[in-house]
């Protein structure tokens, strides 16, 4: 898999708070791939004005805010749909699962695959080009809802997004940044990373600025979700749950489950 050109990659806005990245060709610009076009319009919009050519749709799992265009879109292009084997998604015409490849035609773009089990079932990353796509897995400060998998899936999946090389570039789906890091801070409040760039992205926030793409060196540093394993961790969690320190030390995956928990109802 080619790894030596810089990947460019331009967001697109779509309803509240949703990214649909666009991916670009290494040698020709113009010709692209979408991932997650929760909306037909906003993509068709953007293809018009820049003149790009849609090559592929790739989806990384089956809620409608990343769905929502997929079949509108296909019509009116006729270009291949990616998307996970494990979901059941209308419009899908190559099913991948984990370590699968693709090579998207009219473009030098090549992906892996890897599965990411917890938000959804079926849930999938692509991973190329010093890139992750990972859709509602892990998120910069935070991580997705556990809607159909376990905590030991979800913890499992996300180190696995944190075993990638720590200058794979992260994009993630949602603008929630601002709102991870501050649940961050309640749960690791004497870390000196997360402060630091919570207080860097509340600046750039308030000029409406893109948070995104963060990197899994970043991540290591102020994601909670990527701390599980750490002691300063479990004891602050400790203190927060009112659980004995037992029920939490040296077992990530029961601290992965208390601080999803807390950050439901936070």
């Amino acid at each position: 898999m080619s790894e030596t050109k810089t990947l460019k990659v331009s967001p697109l806005a779509a309803f509240q708070d949703n990214y649909i990245w666009v991916i670009h060709d290494t040698e020709n610009p113009q010709n692209i791939a979408v991932v997650d076009p929760g909306d037909a319009n906003v993509v068709k919009n953007a293809i018009r004005n820049k003149k790009w050519n849609l090559q592929a749709i790739l989806i990384t799992h089956h809620h409608h805010d990343h769905v929502g265009g997929l079949l509108e879109l296909k019509q009116e292009f006729s270009v291949p749909v990616y998307g996970p084997a494990m979901e059941s998604i209308q419009g899908i015409d190559f099913n991948l699962g984990h370590a699968d490849t693709i090579n998207i035609k009219n473009t030098h773009l090549n992906f892996s695959i890897i599965d990411l089990p917890g938000h959804t079932l079926g849930h999938i990353a692509y991973y190329g080009h010093r890139s992750v796509f990972c859709g509602d897995t892990l998120f910069s400060g935070g991580c997705g809802r556990m809607f159909e998998g376990t905590p030991k899936e979800f913890y499992e999946s996300l180190s696995k997004l944190a075993d990638l090389p720590e200058e794979t570039a992260v994009y993630c789906t949602h603008e929630y940044t601002e709102a991870n890091l501050k649940f961050a801070c309640y749960a690791e409040p004497d870390n000196s990373d997360i402060s630091a760039y919570n207080d860097y992205v509340i600046a750039l926030r308030a000029k409406n600025k893109i948070t995104l793409p963060s990197t899994i060196a970043l991540e290591k540093k102020i994601n909670p979700f990527l701390h599980c394993a750490n002691e300063s961790l479990q004891l602050s969690l400790a203190n927060i749950s009112k659980l004995s320190k037992e029920e939490l030390l040296n077992k990530p995956i029961d601290t992965f489950a208390t601080l999803r928990k807390l950050k439901d109802n936070f």
